[in-house]
């Protein structure tokens, strides 16, 4: 056989290889849930009834995104850089020690840069300072807690060359401002505290395991003075958890972690519709439970929330934002809120009415229009956001004051992004605050004082 025949069937063999995940790709589907993103849709010739000039680039997106074996080929070559060269395909995903996995949203935490500035620090601390006041004056407990990133907890496992800087992250400045804070729950302390043979986070998955979860309630029980769910006679494993960060890089593969169970029978019931543990409202109802509790959680509260449902008579748990601070009358409110998010405790105002107080004296009044404000309806409260210019801040701490008519009211330091189209984008000049609607009409006369640390308060008419 001469060299020219063999090339065409090498090409033709290169060609015909490469051509059968296109021509099987309408007979195998992709399943994007692994992945943890959304998978770009099918493009269409024509959009709102007019050409789509984009429709070839929307196509080879498509494509490269739902071609046959797809997913064969990524798990391949998450293998293949995970093993063999101990990197991550992809970037919300890092390959650790020991076969343990991090999420890539933590290396800021980890690596203590770009860190909140120490206004946004204080800013956090006055938000949270606010909503115990308001928990206090309708009945109610309330408790802040931050579930600590795994590679704050386990850093042994994280990659040789992660190195921390020696500045401290925002958790350890939160903790030190807040130790004396009887509402305030050292997580972070409680899970290093824990006497345990195993580890109480997932080697492959985010989150903590259900001892973890269970050392959590255990601690927030005791501080508000309830009886914690029995853990029954034993602890036993099973390798039963499909964990997320081994979904996202080996979406082929049935990447099951090790959870940990106990014998423990739950007597607590699902109240209305359930679907899951990442329903965005999930109500219990347990007879052996005493009093009410409201809980704000994000997906750490998943495996804690068993527990807590055990311990409680009724029990709402939501990871609706803003939090509904509105219903509020007496019970147990926990915030419970990953590390990584800490930030968005200077974003999205809690719905509550703003307490009234004292109009301040100025110091100094701004005049001039680089500032934002924006009003909008919420059922019987009106919603009074914005951003204030630099000028305003004089001191790393402040309190900020709105005053509509003849009242006052102090508002949240926070910096309602997605309300204000800036979505994704951060800033320590935020306020934000819901009122009667009675209370404002439009082109009612509103100031904004920013008391300043260093004893100076700034006015601007907004």
């Amino acid at each position: 056989m001469n060299k020219n025949i063999l090339y065409r069937i090498y090409a033709a063999a290169f060609v015909g290889i490469c051509l059968v995940p296109a021509a099987l790709t309408p007979f195998k589907k992709t399943d994007s849930t692994k992945e943890k993103r959304q998978l770009a849709e099918a493009p269409k010739i024509k959009k709102d009834g007019k050409l789509n000039f984009d429709y070839f680039d929307e196509f080879e997106k498509y494509f490269s995104e739902h071609f046959a074996f797809r997913q064969e080929l990524v798990n391949a070559d998450g293998r293949l850089k995970s093993t063999v060269f101990g990197t991550s395909p992809n970037k919300d995903v890092i390959v650790g020690k020991d076969g343990w996995l991090y999420y890539g949203a933590t290396v800021n935490d980890f690596l203590n840069i770009n860190m909140l500035s120490q206004r946004g620090i204080n800013n956090i601390l006055s938000n949270i300072e606010l909503m115990n006041d308001y928990c206090s004056q309708h009945g109610a407990d309330f408790l802040f807690m931050i579930a600590p990133n795994k590679n704050s907890v386990y850093p042994e496992y994280m990659p040789f060359n992660y190195v921390s800087s020696d500045n401290k992250d925002n958790y350890e400045r939160l903790a030190e401002s807040l130790k004396d804070k009887d509402y305030w729950c050292d997580m972070k302390e409680t899970i290093l505290n824990t006497d345990s043979s195993m580890p109480l986070y997932h080697k492959t998955d985010t989150h903590w395991n259900n001892m973890g979860a269970y050392a959590g309630h255990v601690k927030l029980m005791e501080m508000l003075g309830h009886k914690f769910c029995p853990a029954g006679t034993r602890w036993f494993t099973r390798d039963d958890r499909l964990g997320d960060l081994a979904a996202m890089i080996y979406p082929a593969e049935d990447a099951k972690d090790t959870q940990v169970y106990n014998d423990y029978e739950f007597t607590y019931n699902y109240r209305g519709r359930f679907k899951g543990l990442d329903d965005i409202t999930i109500n219990t109802i347990c007879e052996t439970g005493e009093d009410t509790l409201l809980m704000w959680r994000d997906s750490y509260g998943e495996a804690i929330l068993p527990y807590m449902a055990e311990s409680y008579a009724s029990a709402e748990f939501s990871r609706s934002v803003p939090y509904r601070m509105d219903s509020i009358n007496g019970g147990d409110v926990i915030l419970e809120i990953v590390e990584r998010n800490i930030g968005n405790l200077q974003k999205y105002a809690p719905v509550m009415e703003a307490p009234e107080t004292e109009t301040p004296a100025a110091t100094a009044l701004y005049s001039g229009d680089s500032y934002s404000f924006r009003s909008e309806q919420f059922g019987e409260l009106t919603h009074l956001f914005g951003e204030l210019p630099d000028k305003c801040f004089e001191s790393d701490k402040v309190s900020i004051v709105v005053t509509v008519g003849d009242k006052s009211y102090k508002a949240f330091n926070c910096f309602e992004d997605q309300k204000l189209d800036r979505s994704g984008e951060s800033s320590d000049n935020g306020f934000s605050i819901y009122i009667p609607s009675a209370a404002y009409t439009e082109g009612s006369n509103v100031t904004v004082s920013v008391i300043n640390d260093n004893g100076r308060t700034i006015q601007i008419n907004l």
